[in-house]
């Protein structure tokens, strides 16, 4: 069986789904703006069906946020098995050189279980992107209800278990994963995790890998601990892990394992921001997961879990489906004609020939911007303007996406705090009326996020509206600005 594990099965009937149910799957994530990245269907440890939206390929790595924490969840239960941990283990024990001098009983009391669980004493996560030091800040912070109780979403808790880890083991907790449970089912050798300011991992959020990578990680859970025939963590840690050990009903959830969501109908989930996700559910031998970026879309995540649920997980059968070759073909075409949608509207107007190359002089504005200007050519465009990092030119498509770099500097890289290139991106454009033009930017490197903007052209006047969603990146593009044409200045 172990080498028969994700590949691809004869059909998707063939392990009971039905060739329909993914293609009204993928019509539905298409007509409402869905911005999937790719998604993996797995039944009896076969892949049933697997796409990606261009650019993204199989190969591509990916920001998985907190999909993060069940990785390192695996690695304290790795730990565990090896007998250098335990459950019960006091946190504070480990970290003697971050305590404060009077530390808080809270703190004192506050074991592994209490922070793979998410009750820690805190009532949110103690750092903030300026802070130095994570682990330090867990302890700094003044806690407020003994930990074990009740649920709070803490990212922290994370960040000191993988800390834990990697004190124990003298590696980044993926380097001690590799040879016990990442090599043995076949994954990437390109898995990496960002760090931290202080130089550790960034377990809470930074982990990149391919959407196998985390299906697999995912699949191992959903099999007890095993791949094929083999054990690589015990099956009590997983079965565990994997189902309700707090109560988070408050949030309208059905509980939560150790840093893994317990999900209806007797599943769990790997979870993430932006709608990365592994949802498995062991009675039906069924796994769907998916990359995305749907940060920028306020129902974004809710809509993909509402398509999948009722559209390929409401469709299962037990047995195998006759087979559809027809359905097939059709559902085969339609991944590969999969493509990250671009900015819709009309392709020109009017007003386009009217500003192009024409510089815009800006009031004062929250973005800093003292000038723009765009430049047409058919299909694609550029947008120029300066602001407090320089001067910056972005080419963008125009109803289709155009790749290249986000302009602004200054970003994180692979440590936080720390200056690396500048983030791959799509842009296009589109009008969507006669006189405004809207743009929509995706970065989509190592961190993703979105940008909005739309310009109003009225006479020798403009208007704009920028909008952001992205974690502590992209801050310089939100907000109102107006301006007039520049009419001293030389167009080229």
């Amino acid at each position: 069986m172990t080498n028969r594990l994700f590949t691809p099965a004869a059909s998707p009937e063939s392990v009971g789904i039905p060739s329909e149910a993914i293609a009204a799957f993928l019509q539905r994530i298409k007509r409402l703006g869905v911005n999937l990245h790719g998604f993996l269907i797995v039944r009896d440890g076969q892949i049933a069906s697997e796409g990606y939206w261009a650019p993204y390929t199989a190969d591509s790595t990916h920001r998985m946020y907190s999909v993060s924490k069940s990785f390192v969840s695996l690695s304290v239960g790795l730990l565990i098995d090896a007998g250098k941990l335990k459950l019960n283990d006091k946190v504070a024990a480990f970290f003697p050189d971050k305590l404060p001098p009077a530390p808080h009983r809270y703190l004192l009391d506050t074991t592994v279980r209490d922070l793979l669980m998410m009750a820690t004493p805190h009532d949110r996560t103690s750092y903030s992107f300026k802070d130095k030091d994570w682990a330090a800040t867990f302890f700094q912070h003044q806690p407020c209800h003994p930990p074990g109780t009740v649920f709070a979403y803490d990212t922290a808790a994370t960040v000191i278990l993988n800390t834990i880890v990697e004190r124990i083991t003298g590696v980044p907790f993926l380097t001690f994963m590799r040879e016990r449970l990442l090599d043995p089912i076949g994954a990437s050798k390109d898995i990496w995790c960002v760090q931290t300011p202080e130089g550790t991992s960034w377990g809470g959020s930074g982990v990149i890998c391919t959407l196998r990578d985390m299906a697999k990680v995912a699949y191992v859970c959903m099999n007890g601990g095993r791949w094929g025939e083999q054990q690589l963590i015990s099956e009590q840690y997983v079965r565990e892990a994997t189902s309700k050990q707090i109560d988070n009903s408050l949030g309208e959830r059905s509980g939560y394992g150790y840093q893994i969501w317990v999900e209806p109908d007797g599943g769990f989930a790997f979870r993430g921001m932006g709608s990365q996700f592994a949802f498995c559910f062991p009675k039906q031998r069924f796994l769907f997961a998916c990359i995305a970026d749907t940060q920028g879309s306020a129902n974004g995540g809710l809509y993909l879990e509402q398509a999948y649920r009722e559209e390929i997980l409401a469709r299962l059968s037990h047995d195998p489906l006759p087979e559809k070759e027809s359905a097939q073909t059709e559902l085969q075409q339609s991944i590969n004609g999969l493509h990250i949608l671009p900015q819709p509207g009309e392709l020109t107007s009017p007003q386009a020939g009217a500003i192009s190359n024409q510089w815009f002089r800006m009031e004062p504005n929250p973005m800093g911007i003292t000038r723009m200007r765009f430049r047409f050519n058919g299909d694609e465009g550029v947008w120029e303007y300066t602001n407090a990092a320089g001067e910056h030119q972005l080419a963008f498509g125009i109803g289709q996406q155009v790749a290249g770099q986000f302009p602004q500097p200054g970003y994180s890289g692979a440590r936080i705090g720390t200056v690396g290139d500048k983030y791959r991106c799509l842009a296009s454009a589109a009008w969507v009326d006669p006189q405004t033009l809207n743009m929509l930017v995706y970065v989509t490197d190592h961190y993703l996020g979105t940008l909005k903007a739309s310009f109003n052209f009225k006479g020798d006047q403009i208007g704009v509206l920028m909008t952001k969603v992205a974690e502590w990146f992209l801050n310089e593009y939100n907000g109102f600005a107006g301006g007039c044409l520049d009419s001293a200045a030389v167009s080229e």
